[in-house]
């Protein structure tokens, strides 16, 4: 590719970006003639040397594939038998790695870091999700918002990806300043206090600066750590009801129980407009985010097992967002997600090797009524007028990745229901969130479920504080996971639970993406 081209490639996107409404862009699925990911499917099978490849290895000729059905009979691609087979320059198109301005390294948790170029207009058609959230959730088209980037800065997707994003907004014309501390948490703490709102300078006896005249404050980052800032803010005095907190999350599944006591510590009148989650991933940015619907609808589910059970055939909620299928088109396989694409790198068919499901919307909505639910007149009650945000965009769900799990007796258990159990009142308050499942044996190899659990800043911990959180936890598994409920003997049931100081260099390394589970 050329320098012209590219320029213009870029120019053309970049216009597009700024003149086509927010409510076009979500309406393209409705009107598209064309399935998306075929044209897709025949653009990278032309253009990208190492999808040529995979595919004439398989003996398939891209010229026979003409329909959805036959798309969906292709081959799957994923890292092992894809990614990490090929030349990073032949997974771009034309064989060119500087056909892409930035290349990001993936975190590494499921092994060795793979590196992901994009390009310029790759962020664009991302920045469009996170308008979403802006627009349809914070009302930032009409509120001076701060924009705090939280997640980790560096080779790492998050952080400068989201800052991009951001900015694209602001040059759009929304009033969106972004600052970038990355996950520096005294900084994000004396941002926010110096920048976050004009009333705060005025009570020092300060001058109000210009640029402290913010209406709204956005914190992105991943949800324990966001919580983490919130509480030790608080145990400084910050006053956060002050900011009119707003949270964008990724990275991990969060309870509603979670939800409700991360608002209730920043003062959030409003759970399904004051929080979206996103479906993000290293390999291809954001894939769906939360909506105050997919909030509203998670929210009922998970005072109703029996239904989220019905709806998604597990004991464990998933995170449960909206996704636009010209952007990203999700299939189900096996009970794995795949995705088709356009990246830096184009993806067709890719096994990002998540479990899940997706929902049409009407389907979505057709199941909740007859349950006795409707969201759309919930929302409007708690809004009082009717909210933004509801786009008859197709839902996905995502429990994760299956190896995540731990078996014990057969039964499989999830991170999720554990973190229930830490959520529960008193208990929230001993506790920073974060634990290690495992299971062990004892020296007669007899199996037992240990759970590490880090102690809140200040707190001490005692026999007494080990036997109630292990009752919560227990009651929460009996609660949440019938196999354990039916799988497990009743006296193997009560978990071993340990605790250790915040920051424990085993089980809780600071600076470190933590993982909730050891095999």
């Amino acid at each position: 590719m050329n320098c012209k081209s590219q320029q213009q490639r870029a120019i053309k996107a970049f216009e597009d970006f700024l003149s086509t409404p927010l409510e076009t862009l979500l309406q393209r699925h409705l009107n598209t003639q064309t399935s998306a990911a075929l044209s897709l499917f025949h653009d990278v099978a032309a253009n990208v040397p190492a999808y040529k490849a995979f595919l004439a290895e398989r003996e398939i000729n891209p010229a026979t594939i003409q329909t959805l059905e036959e798309f969906q009979k292709l081959p799957a691609i994923a890292k092992q038998n894809y990614i990490l087979r090929y030349p990073l320059a032949d997974l771009c198109r034309d064989g060119q790695l500087q056909g892409c301005d930035m290349i990001a390294a993936s975190s590494g948790s499921s092994g060795k870091p793979t590196f992901w170029p994009r390009f310029f207009t790759d962020e664009l058609q991302i920045a469009t999700r996170f308008e979403q959230i802006f627009h349809d959730s914070f009302h930032a088209d009409t509120r001076r918002t701060l924009a705090v980037i939280c997640f980790t800065l560096g080779t790492w997707v998050g952080g400068i990806f989201t800052a991009n994003c951001c900015r694209y907004l602001a040059s759009k014309g929304y009033p969106i300043t972004v600052i970038t501390p990355g996950n520096n948490k005294e900084e994000i703490l004396r941002v926010v206090e110096e920048l976050g709102s004009a009333r705060q300078s005025l009570q020092r006896g300060e001058p109000p600066q210009s640029a402290a005249s913010f209406e709204q404050v956005v914190l992105l980052g991943y949800p324990p750590f966001l919580k983490d800032v919130i509480d030790t803010g608080i145990a400084r005095g910050v006053e956060w009801q002050q900011y009119q907190i707003k949270l964008v999350m990724a990275g991990e599944v969060f309870s509603e129980e979670w939800r409700s006591l991360v608002a209730q510590r920043v003062g959030s009148q409003n759970p399904y407009s004051d929080f979206a989650s996103l479906y993000g991933t290293a390999d291809a940015g954001v894939l769906g985010n939360e909506t105050p619907l997919s909030i509203c609808i998670r929210r009922f589910l998970a005072e109703k097992p029996d239904v989220a059970r019905a709806l998604f055939g597990e004991s464990r909620l998933p995170t449960l967002v909206q996704y636009d299928p010209c952007s990203r088109f999700f299939e189900v396989q096996d009970g794995k997600l795949l995705f088709s694409g356009d990246n830096g790198i184009p993806l067709v068919r890719y096994d990002i090797l998540d479990t899940g499901g997706i929902i049409s919307y009407d389907a979505m909505l057709q199941f909740l009524a007859e349950w006795g639910f409707n969201p759309l007149e919930n929302l409007r009650f708690d809004t009082q007028h009717s909210p933004r945000g509801i786009h008859q965009l197709p839902f996905v769900y995502v429990f994760g990745r299956s190896n995540f799990t731990v078996s014990y007796f057969g039964a499989n258990i999830y991170p999720e229901n554990v973190t229930v159990g830490l959520e529960q009142p008193v208990i929230q308050e001993w506790v920073t969130g974060k634990f290690v499942l495992q299971v062990k044996e004892d020296a007669d190899k007899n199996r037992f479920l240990s759970v590490v659990v880090e102690l809140a800043p200040e707190v001490e911990g005692s026999e007494a504080l080990k036997q109630a959180i292990a009752s919560s936890i227990l009651s929460q598994l009996l609660r949440l996971n019938s196999e354990f409920a039916n799988y497990v003997p009743p006296e193997y049931q009560i978990p071993e639970v340990a605790l250790a100081p915040m920051g424990d260099s085993e089980y809780f390394p600071i600076g470190v993406k933590h993982r909730y589970t050891r095999k």
